[in-house]
């Protein structure tokens, strides 16, 4: 043989035995990088579930307290229901209107406690300085006694709870006086 053809023959050998650890060492790499996306993607599937879990439980959470605000919130008002139907009853059995009055007299003081009971505060607004998160203004009208701009009557109270309004007071606000064109 000669010596140019046995070179490339051991050079087509040496390559072949080199070829075969790159390959291995690829293939040992491709396996890991499998197992690597293998575990990732299962990781993910996990994350997945946990937070479809957390969703449901929060949803479950909130409708739970819903539930709860509900009755501590009607509590109180049972007791002004119970009166009210009591005086329903007493105007059937009755012709006394003192009978109603007191009646009457005792639903509102129930609505008094109950409200104050959750934290309702009423807004009075008359003879107050217009405030347009407080009140909200249906008409004006001239007044001789109160300057422009002041609240001097109520058509409907407001309400807040803390410091969130829950209904503005509906009110007339004051022009000032009437301008006397001579």
């Amino acid at each position: 043989m000669s010596d140019k053809k046995k070179n490339t023959t051991d050079k087509k050998i040496s390559a072949r035995k080199s070829t075969k650890p790159k390959e291995k060492k690829l293939n040992e790499k491709i396996s890991e990088l499998e197992e690597q996306l293998k575990e990732a993607e299962d990781k993910i599937l996990r994350i997945h579930a946990e937070y479809d879990n957390y969703r449901k439980r929060a949803a479950r959470e909130l409708a739970e307290t819903r539930s709860y605000v509900k009755a501590d919130t009607l509590t109180p008002i049972l007791n002004v229901f119970d009166h009210f139907k009591m005086a329903v009853d007493a105007m059937d059995q009755t012709d006394d209107m003192k009978v109603v009055k007191d009646g009457m007299k005792m639903i509102s003081s129930e609505f008094d406690k109950a409200m104050d009971d959750l934290g309702l505060e009423e807004l009075n607004a008359i003879g107050k300085q217009f405030d347009p998160n407080y009140h909200e203004a249906v008409a004006n009208e001239e007044s001789e006694e109160e300057e422009e701009g002041t609240v001097i009557k109520q058509w409907r109270c407001g309400y807040k709870i803390g410091d969130r309004l829950l209904r503005p007071a509906t009110v007339v606000v004051s022009t000032g006086k009437a301008n006397k064109e001579e």
